[in-house]
C-alpha cells in the first residue's frame, strides 16, 4: 500500500517483473526492487504531486535536479531532454468538460527501469494505458519504452475526438453562417471556437517533434519492437495536426464568408433605401415649386394645369420605379 502522506497524488506504484506480471509496491519499496537486477521495472503515476513526494522519487530512482524542478512546477513548455541514461519529456494534454476544452500537462521520466508519469491540470488518468498493456503482456515484456508508447498513445487518441466534436459544431454553424439574417452570436461562436482550436494547435503540434526524435532515438530505453508502434503514434499526431489546421482555415474562412455576406447585405439594403428615396424626391422637388406663392409659373392659372402635374409627377415617378426595378434596386 502507498503510505499515507503520499496516498493524496500517487495514483499508481506497481512492479512489473520480466513475464509482465504486475505487483503493487509503495513508494519506499522502489530502492529494493531496482537493487535486484531482475529485468523487472516500475510504473509510478503521479497527479499534482508536492515537493515531498517528487524528493523522494529523486532520491528512489536518482531523478535530474532540474527535470524534477520542471515537474513540480506547471506551465512549462512541451520539451524533450536527455539526462544520461534517463529522458525527461514534457508534453501538453487536452479533454472537454461540459463541452469546453480542458487542457494540462504530463511530464514524463524513462530510464532503464522506471517510468514515471506526472499530470498536472485537466490530465485523464492513464489506468486504461496501464491495463491495456497488462492485458498485452507481449508488449509490457520490453519495459519501460512499452510504457512509455502506451501513454503517449493515449495522449494523441485524446485529441481526436475533440477535433471530431469541433468539425461536427463547424458544420452547425455553416447553416447560421449563409443564413438571410445577421447575428452576432454566429461570429462569437466562430471566434470562440477558432481560438479553442489555435490552442489544441500548440498543445499537439509539439507531440509530432517529441514523438518524431524518440523514433530517431538510438538507445535501450525504446527495443526495435517498440519502434514501430511509435510510429503509428506518429503518423496519428500529424493526422490530427493537419485536422486541426484545416478546421481553422475553414472557421477563418467561415468568418470571412459571414463578414462579406453582412456587407453585401447591408449594401442591398442601402440601394433599396435610395430608391425609395428617389422615388419620393421627384414628385417634392415638382410640389415644392409650386408651393413657393409665386404668381409668374407656367400653368398656374390653366384649367387643367393641376391634372397636368399630377400625371407628370406619376410619369416621373413610375419611369423611375421602372429604372430601379430594371436594375434589381427594388
Amino acid at each position: 500500500m502507498t503510505e499515507p502522506q503520499y496516498a493524496h497524488c500517487v495514483v499508481n506504484c506497481a512492479a512489473y517483473d520480466r513475464q509482465g506480471n504486475r505487483r503493487d509496491i509503495d513508494i519506499e519499496q522502489i530502492s529494493d526492487v531496482l537493487a535486484v537486477d531482475d529485468g523487472s521495472f516500475v510504473w509510478v503515476g503521479l497527479y499534482e504531486p508536492g515537493p515531498s513526494v517528487l524528493a523522494k522519487l529523486q532520491e528512489e530512482f536518482d531523478l535530474h535536479p532540474l527535470a524534477v524542478e520542471d515537474a513540480q512546477n506547471a506551465h512549462q513548455r512541451p520539451k524533450f531532454e536527455t539526462y544520461g541514461d534517463s529522458i525527461f519529456i514534457a508534453v501538453h494534454t487536452a479533454q472537454t468538460t461540459d463541452g469546453t476544452i480542458r487542457f494540462g500537462e504530463t511530464h514524463m521520466f524513462v530510464g532503464p527501469r522506471y517510468f514515471v508519469t506526472v499530470r498536472h491540470g485537466a490530465s485523464s488518468s492513464y489506468a486504461p494505458a496501464r491495463g491495456r498493456l497488462e492485458r498485452e503482456k507481449a508488449l509490457l515484456v520490453h519495459g519501460p519504452g512499452a510504457a512509455l508508447y502506451a501513454v503517449l498513445d493515449l495522449i494523441v487518441d485524446n485529441f481526436m475526438p475533440i477535433v471530431d466534436e469541433y468539425d461536427r459544431l463547424l458544420g452547425e454553424l455553416e447553416k447560421d453562417v449563409f443564413a438571410a439574417d445577421f447575428r452576432k452570436e454566429t461570429v462569437e461562436r466562430l471566434y470562440w471556437l477558432k481560438r479553442d482550436l489555435t490552442r489544441l494547435r500548440m498543445a499537439a503540434e509539439p507531440l509530432q517533434d517529441i514523438i518524431s526524435h524518440l523514433t530517431r532515438m538510438q538507445t535501450g530505453l525504446i527495443d526495435d519492437v517498440i519502434q514501430p508502434y511509435l510510429r503509428d503514434v506518429l503518423d496519428h499526431a500529424i493526422r490530427i495536426q493537419s485536422s486541426t489546421e484545416t478546421l481553422r482555415e475553414m472557421l477563418t474562412a467561415a468568418v470571412g464568408v459571414n463578414l462579406s455576406l453582412v456587407t453585401v447585405q447591408q449594401g442591398e439594403i442601402v440601394k433599396r433605401l435610395g430608391a425609395w428615396a428617389s422615388l419620393l424626391a421627384a414628385p417634392t422637388l415638382v410640389a415644392s415649386w409650386y408651393g413657393m406663392n409665386f404668381e409668374h409659373m407656367p400653368e398656374l392659372h390653366g384649367r387643367w394645369s393641376y391634372f397636368i402635374l399630377i400625371g407628370a409627377m406619376a410619369l416621373v415617378t413610375l419611369a423611375l420605379y421602372w429604372k430601379f426595378k430594371k436594375a434589381r434596386w427594388l
